[in-house]
This record gives structure tokens, C-alpha cells and sequence, in this order.
């Protein structure tokens, strides 16, 4: 019998803290495995091949990128919703925050991959309205990411030049990703000033990008000749600067691609021109990159390098090369750039399935879900600090 003594027993109510535990400690660098993934299906759809069966593989695996990218979605806003003091601790990580630019890239990846392949099994109309929605969604996260991402670096981070990492390049190279994809969309806008404001806005994203980067890889590069090598878990990192570089040559080649009949015959013809004068040494750049950047995967994988989530850094930036070359191939007609392609998509599906099994492994055991440890010379947050930004 309950008296005024024994009140009813009323159900605990769970702490904030204790909601949803398993998506605690998931990062924005999640949004990798889905660029990872979008890539891996845009890039194999341009390769100058005829597999049977090979656009339908492509077209199934931008499926799953995009079921990867509406479970991110999800997790991510019940990690906002339940473990908000967890959220902005990120936000004031340098060693998190810049992956925020990677929300924007899986964004666009997955929209470019609906034009590009998934028009296949959800048709033309339904494919370009998903790209529209989500090309404006990755466009505006990109350019808040470029802009609030440094700022916050400068004025909250406090980091040292010694800390400098390619994570740095993360915010400034997603408007790159919407230079390369957006004339996709140019098509399927009204004829005269709609189509080539697009265009145009692609090609001013293409110089912010390009420009932002050019500020930040002279710092990576510093550090990498100064400071010695990367630590181990961040050494895959090196690849993320094939990004920018694979990117931009592809941007600028399907800037050209849709000028036709869009812009005045003389910038049509600059176009062009440019996507063989710009890309040719660019791409010869990151085929140097891609040379030193696996010399020291291969000594750090020698020193007991074991699987992180970096690791994803393997896939997306080397299928931006795969685009760029495939890119170039289209422009000058030359087989040594098909063949390149075909060599880079080799490596690119390699790694793509090695870091994949790795990764569902990872899941399984529950390793990739845990707090993350501490990685020794990365950059942490500014002493002084809470998580919330409070002042000790």
C-alpha cells in the first residue's frame, strides 16, 4: 500500500549524457566514407572502358553513398540533439573543426553522383532535383565552412606553425567541389543568364578555392620539411592534398565542358584553353604528391601504423585525380591520360575496399565508437578553455 511516506516511483529520466551512447563521440570526419564512397561511383562512370555491368556497379554503389549520407545525417542530429556540449567541444578542436568542410563535400559528392549515375534507376527529373537540393545544401555548408572554420583557427584555436596538418585544407577545398560539380546542373537551367550566372558562380568558387589553398599548403609543406614527418595516425593526411589539386583540374575542365553556347565564343574558347594549360601541370604536381605522400604511408605503415578513420583520406582525393584525368583525356585526346585514369581508379578501388572492410570491422567491435585517443603532435584545443568556450 503506497502512503505520503512512499511516494509512487516515477521512471528515471536518463541524463543528457546517457541518450544515444553510441553516437557520443561520432565526428564530422565521418562525412568522409560517404565522399570516399560518392567517388568512387562518379569516377568509375567516366573511365574509357566497356565492362558489362560496369555503370550498373557504379550506379549500386552511389546507392549506398547515399544511404551512408542520410544515416550520417541522422546520427549527426541525434549527437546535436543529446550530446550538444560534445558537438561544440568539436567546433573548438582544431583537430576536428576543419572536418566540417567534409559535411559539405559528402553533400555535393552524393548530389553529383545522382546526375552523374543514379539518374539510372531514380530517373533524369528526380536525379537533378536531388543534386539541385543537395548542391545548394553542400554549397552554402562549404562557403560557412571556409569562412567560420579559419576564423575560428585564428581567433579560438590558438595553434602553433609546428601543428600545422593537410586537415587544414579541408574547409577551403569544399567551394572546389562545388566548382567541379555544379556545371552538371547548368543543363537544366533556363537558357541565357540563369545558365551562365551558374557557370560564372562555379568559376569564382574554382578562384576562392584556389586561392584559400594557396595560402594554406605552403604551411603543410613547411611543417612536413621542418618538423619531420606527420605522426603515425595522421600520416594518411598527406593524401587530402591531392584533393585541391585533382579537383581544381576537374573543375576546370567541366567549366569548359558546359561553356558551349552558355558564355560569349571568346571566354567558350579561354576555357578550354585553360583546362589543358591549367591541368596538365597541376596534374603533374599531384602525380609527385601522390609519389611522396605513399613514401611516407609505406615508412609510417613500417613503424606500426595501425587503421584510423583517416585512413578514408586514401579515397576521395585520389578519385578527384581519376575525374581530373579522365578530364584531361576528354580535352587533349591523348590515351596516356586514359590510362592513367584506369591506373588511378585501380588504386582508388583498392583502397576504397581495404578502408571500407576496415571501417565495418572497426563498427562491429564498437573500437570506431569509443572516445577517441589523443594523438600525440596533433593540435588540441586552446588552453584556458572549456568545451563550451568558457573562460577557467
Amino acid at each position: 500500500m503506497v502512503t505520503a511516506a512512499q511516494p509512487l516511483p516515477y521512471p528515471a529520466v536518463p541524463s543528457p549524457e546517457l541518450r544515444c551512447p553510441a553516437v557520443r563521440h561520432l565526428g564530422p570526419n565521418w562525412y568522409a566514407s560517404v565522399m570516399g564512397t560518392a567517388i568512387v561511383a562518379t569516377a568509375g562512370a567516366g573511365l574509357p572502358l566497356h565492362i558489362p555491368g560496369l555503370r550498373t556497379a557504379c550506379t549500386a554503389v552511389w546507392a549506398l553513398s547515399l544511404g551512408l549520407l542520410v544515416t550520417l545525417l541522422t546520427a549527426r542530429a541525434l549527437h546535436w540533439t543529446h550530446h550538444r556540449d560534445q558537438a561544440r567541444a568539436h567546433l573548438l578542436d582544431p583537430a576536428a573543426a576543419p572536418f566540417y568542410g567534409c559535411l559539405a563535400m559528402a553533400l555535393l559528392a552524393v548530389g553529383g553522383g545522382a546526375v552523374t549515375v543514379g539518374r539510372d534507376w531514380i530517373g533524369t527529373g528526380p536525379a537533378v532535383a536531388l543534386d539541385a537540393i543537395l548542391f545548394t545544401a553542400g554549397t552554402t555548408v562549404g562557403l560557412a565552412a571556409a569562412i567560420a572554420v579559419p576564423y575560428l583557427m585564428a581567433v579560438r584555436h590558438r595553434i602553433e606553425p609546428g601543428q600545422a596538418t593537410p586537415v587544414w585544407l579541408l574547409p577551403v577545398v569544399a567551394p572546389m567541389v562545388s566548382a567541379a560539380l555544379g556545371p552538371l546542373l547548368v543543363p537544366h537551367l533556363p537558357a541565357g543568364q540563369p545558365r551562365e550566372t551558374l557557370l560564372l558562380a562555379c568559376f569564382a568558387l574554382f578562384g576562392l578555392s584556389l586561392l584559400a589553398t594557396l595560402l594554406m599548403l605552403p604551411l603543410v609543406f613547411a611543417r612536413l620539411l621542418t618538423g619531420g614527418p606527420l605522426p603515425l595516425a595522421l600520416t594518411p593526411t598527406l593524401f587530402l592534398v591531392l584533393g585541391p589539386l585533382g579537383q581544381s583540374t576537374t573543375a576546370v575542365a567541366n567549366v569548359a565542358d558546359a561553356a558551349p553556347g552558355v558564355v560569349p565564343a571568346l571566354y567558350e574558347q579561354g576555357f578550354a584553353t585553360l583546362a589543358v594549360l591549367y591541368g596538365v601541370p597541376v596534374m603533374g604536381f599531384a602525380l609527385l604528391w601522390l609519389c611522396l605522400a605513399t613514401a611516407h604511408v609505406v615508412r609510417a605503415r613500417r613503424h606500426g601504423m595501425g587503421f584510423a578513420m583517416t585512413w578514408w583520406a586514401f579515397t576521395f582525393p585520389v578519385g578527384t585525380c581519376v575525374t581530373g584525368a579522365e578530364a584531361l583525356a576528354r580535352h587533349t585526346g591523348l590515351v596516356a591520360f586514359d590510362g592513367l585514369a584506369v591506373g588511378l581508379y585501380a588504386v582508388l578501388l583498392g583502397a576504397w575496399v581495404t578502408v571500407a572492410a576496415h571501417t565495418v570491422r572497426g563498427l562491429v567491435s564498437g573500437e570506431l565508437l569509443a572516445a577517441p585517443r589523443p594523438v600525440a603532435g596533433a593540435p588540441r584545443p586552446a588552453r584556458g578553455r572549456t568545451t563550451s568556450g568558457a573562460v577557467r
